[in-house]
């Protein structure tokens, strides 16, 4: 069960379905650099652009310490719709964390691998809709103790949300919107300096239209991976 403070009160819902948006970059050139990012990693091209990847819902979590096996994944921000019971979609923002050495042999095994913190406030779609494009995302992450930015970007650089919901597989869909209980991951900014661990990651979600932000931080809790 997830919950949500937003401005209108207490959202609680329990997720049916999660999917992450991957390649889902408005400006090509932006798509090729993160493919490029990854191929570094070993990671094989997608057949198409955009990919909705499933995953399972219940690796959703809003705790602050995170376990992951091993130490070689890494967090990255993006905005999530949120579909409620009734089917009104909600801004929230979360991390597809992924694990890299695993996204070489297969990034939808990655992605299954890990779990998807996600932020405990949200915001109405209807209410940042018109000016989506200027919205901020950013995250941080800590080398040498030190906060690094790691990421930074506005929603211009990725597919608007018509977009996204039009290109929706059916298992994902009520009419032209997302299904009640779905969230979407809707994509993401390239790194600055490389996809790289980091025992702690922070991201925010700034609306310079309305003066407002959503922020979340979590920490890793890594299991050693036995031999």
């Amino acid at each position: 069960m997830l919950t949500f403070t937003t401005p209108q009160g207490s959202l609680t819902l329990t997720p049916q379905r999660l999917a992450i948006a991957g390649w889902a970059g408005r400006d090509q050139a932006g798509v090729q650099h993160h493919i490029a990012e990854l191929a570094e990693l070993g990671v094989k091209p997608p057949s198409s652009v955009p990919l909705f990847y499933r995953a399972s819902a219940q690796l959703l979590t809003q705790a602050e310490d995170v376990e992951m096996l091993g130490g070689e994944g890494s967090g990255e921000a993006e905005v999530c719709l949120v579909s409620d019971s009734d089917g009104r979609l909600w801004v929230t923002l979360a991390s597809d964390h992924t694990d890299r050495k695993l996204e070489a042999v297969g990034v939808a095994e990655s992605k299954q691998l890990c779990a998807k913190p996600v932020a405990t406030k949200a915001w109405a779609l209807d209410e940042i809709c018109e000016h989506w494009d200027r919205l901020e995302l950013s995250s941080e992450i800590e080398e040498d103790g030190q906060p690094v930015t790691y990421q930074q970007g506005t929603l211009a650089e990725l597919l608007d949300v018509e977009t996204l919901l039009a290109r929706l597989p059916a298992a994902l869909k009520q009419g032209e919107s997302l299904a009640p209980g779905t969230l979407l991951l809707c994509g993401t900014v390239p790194a600055i300096g490389g996809i790289r661990p980091s025992p702690r990651f922070s991201m925010s979600l700034v609306d310079p239209v309305l003066d407002r932000r959503l922020d979340h931080t979590y920490r890793i809790v890594e299991l050693e991976v036995a031999q």
